[in-house]
């Protein structure tokens, strides 16, 4: 893909993944892309200044108090000479700053002062990913419409395994490359609502009835629809994700909070049902904390079933969407269980897979599934759940071509 002419300022911060920026900015070059790179103080412990010279064949500014660099206000001049900036790897520490709006360094203060667009890709032990603050501080990026590449799951430096790694240079590249070239947006115009994640059910106070859902594809979805021009309502139930950029994210705890929240979105064009919607939830939930006696019986807990929001939306009826696409988790007889869900529930399309342990799809970063329609069964081989996403997303599209 030729970026010729476009210019990217790229920011390197303190991490063992910085290394991987070496290949990065070798992507862009060999793109035609021009690159300036900064570094923080502690990104200079893990790839070196002379490193990034040699292959952006442009300095490598690091100092926010350099005499000849600040003499016309070079901060300002660098956050708003380029089409994108890059932060790559981006820390807790970064994206921490960046949601609070610290300049406390020359990388802080160029993100500060910029007003061009920004890409994150974040890198980082998988507890901090997983942290509350990061968690709301990712959120508060995405509000302001920062762009988000990876983290991807894998083995760490730290010799845990999570969310948290950062995403190979050749995603990061893509991401770019998507941000700087024209795309099309077939879908400019049209509302269309998702549904992603588990639903908590309580118990009591402290326990719930809950399934395995990482929400990763809902999320994912959501973001692959905006990206084609889509106005995106995000019904989520419990995740550890951050709000996809440019999406209303709607939060939300039980299955019929989730009815709630889908039923008050409409009207849309198109709904994707992709949560995890726990199909009981407990008709005597505890207003305490049930305890157990020694050696008595366990509670007898009485169960309801919830209600079903795939076939309430997909009913007909005015504010019925023109598409409407249901998903279905199996561990066995996927395509006639996925068949008959389809018929059964009145929607449009049904994507299925399977989520028996062995897969590793339940909760992980690839998913295998079926697209069944009124056409017939359609396979897709085992991809990245963004892939996945922008497939459906794709093929969502091609409904409102004339």
């Amino acid at each position: 893909m030729s970026l010729d002419g476009r210019k990217v300022l790229l920011i390197v911060t303190g991490g063992i993944a910085a290394y991987k920026s070496l290949e990065l900015v070798r992507l862009l070059r060999k793109s035609g892309c021009g690159v300036t790179a900064v570094m923080t103080a502690a990104a200079a412990q893990f790839v070196t200044p002379l490193a990034l010279q040699a292959l952006t064949e442009n300095k490598v500014y690091s100092d926010l108090f350099s005499l000849n660099d600040e003499s016309e206000m070079g901060h300002i001049q660098l956050s708003r000479a380029a089409d994108l900036i890059v932060v790559a790897p981006a820390t807790a520490n970064t994206l921490a700053k960046m949601a609070a709006g610290l300049a406390d360094d020359l990388a802080s203060t160029l993100l500060l002062a910029t007003d061009k667009p920004v890409l994150v890709a974040p890198a980082m032990n998988v507890r901090m990913w997983l942290h509350p603050a990061s968690v709301q501080n990712m959120a508060v990026l995405a509000a302001r419409g920062v762009a988000v590449a990876g983290p991807d799951d894998g083995v760490m430096a730290c010799n845990e395994f999570g969310p948290g790694r950062l995403a190979e240079p050749a995603a990061i590249f893509a991401a770019i490359a998507a941000l700087l070239t024209p795309q099309p947006r077939p879908l400019a115009g049209r509302h269309v609502l998702v549904t992603s994640g588990p639903t908590h059910e309580p118990i009591d106070p402290v326990r719930y009835i809950a399934n395995r859902s990482s929400g990763r594809q809902g999320h994912a979805i959501a973001a692959a629809l905006a990206a084609l021009g889509a106005r995106v309502t995000l019904v989520s139930g419990p995740v550890a994700l951050p709000d996809p950029a440019g999406v209303q994210t709607m939060h939300v705890e039980t299955a019929a909070e989730m009815l709630a929240a889908c039923v008050a979105a409409l009207p849309a064009d198109v709904g994707v049902f992709a949560a995890a919607v726990a199909d009981w939830r407990v008709d005597n939930a505890g207003s305490q904390k049930l305890k157990k006696s020694p050696g008595g019986a366990p509670p007898q807990l009485a169960l309801t079933q919830n209600p079903d929001i795939l076939a309430t939306i997909a009913a007909a009826g005015p504010q019925r969407p023109r598409l409407v696409v249901g998903f279905a988790a199996e561990t066995h007889d996927v395509r006639r269980y996925a068949a008959e869900k389809r018929q059964r529930k009145g929607c449009d399309w049904i994507i299925a897979n399977d989520v028996s342990p062995g897969t590793g799809i339940m909760g992980g970063a690839e998913n295998e599934v079926l697209l069944v329609s009124a056409d017939g069964i359609e396979a897709w081989p085992r991809l990245g759940k963004d892939e996945v996403a922008r497939r459906l997303a794709a093929r969502i599209a091609t409904t409102f071509t004339p």
